[in-house]
């Protein structure tokens, strides 16, 4: 049994390399969505929530406002970071994060087509179990059953992907914003 659990956890591992070396080749034929985050000098704070203010206040956003927390926020428990944002519950604290359809035909390489795309960013409240199965289910729905299930495999993004094609850094990609049109859902 040991045995079997090791050669499972290296398979794995190897899968998981592969992915990334995939995501790495097909992120250098991925075409630029938006224009692109200035390389000279990393974004500021300030710089981040300007521009995210812009892209809401321009889609008639206005009720809004940003939390800066500390480097640890993440581990904190649930209710404190409910507390400190203000948050109604800890079931409206959400995260979100980008999928890799690792079973995408061969011709479908980035997100141009929102029904059939090879990556997704899915918001999911912190509170619920992420279920692939129920994103396959609705990607299905979505087209109709046009497109096999057996052709929707999505997998957690590696995060020098998920940054390339968000602009984000780790713990904190928004749908907001992103460097690349991602077709977003909310499941939890």
């Amino acid at each position: 049994m040991e045995a079997a659990l090791a050669a499972l956890a290296e398979l794995e591992r190897v899968q998981t390399q592969i992915l990334e070396r995939i995501s790495k080749l097909e992120l250098s034929h991925l075409p630029q969505n938006a224009e692109p985050l200035p390389s000279s000098s990393p974004l500021t704070n300030d710089d981040v929530e300007a521009r995210l203010s812009n892209i809401l206040r321009s889609n008639g956003v206005n009720d809004f406002f940003f939390k800066r927390v500390s480097s640890d926020y993440y581990d904190w428990s649930l209710e404190s970071r409910r507390d400190v944002l203000g948050a109604a519950s800890v079931h409206h604290l959400c995260k979100s994060i980008v999928l890799v359809n690792t079973q995408a035909p061969s011709n479908v390489i980035d997100c141009s087509d929102r029904n059939n795309s090879k990556y997704y960013v899915v918001v999911v409240q912190y509170t619920a179990r992420f279920n692939a199965e129920t994103v396959k289910n609705f990607l299905y729905a979505l087209n109709s059953g046009k497109i096999s299930k057996k052709k929707f495999n999505l997998r957690l993004t590696p995060e020098e992907t998920s940054i390339k094609l968000t602009g984000y850094e780790h713990n904190a990609v928004t749908c907001i914003g992103m460097q690349t049109d991602i077709p977003v859902s909310n499941f939890g």
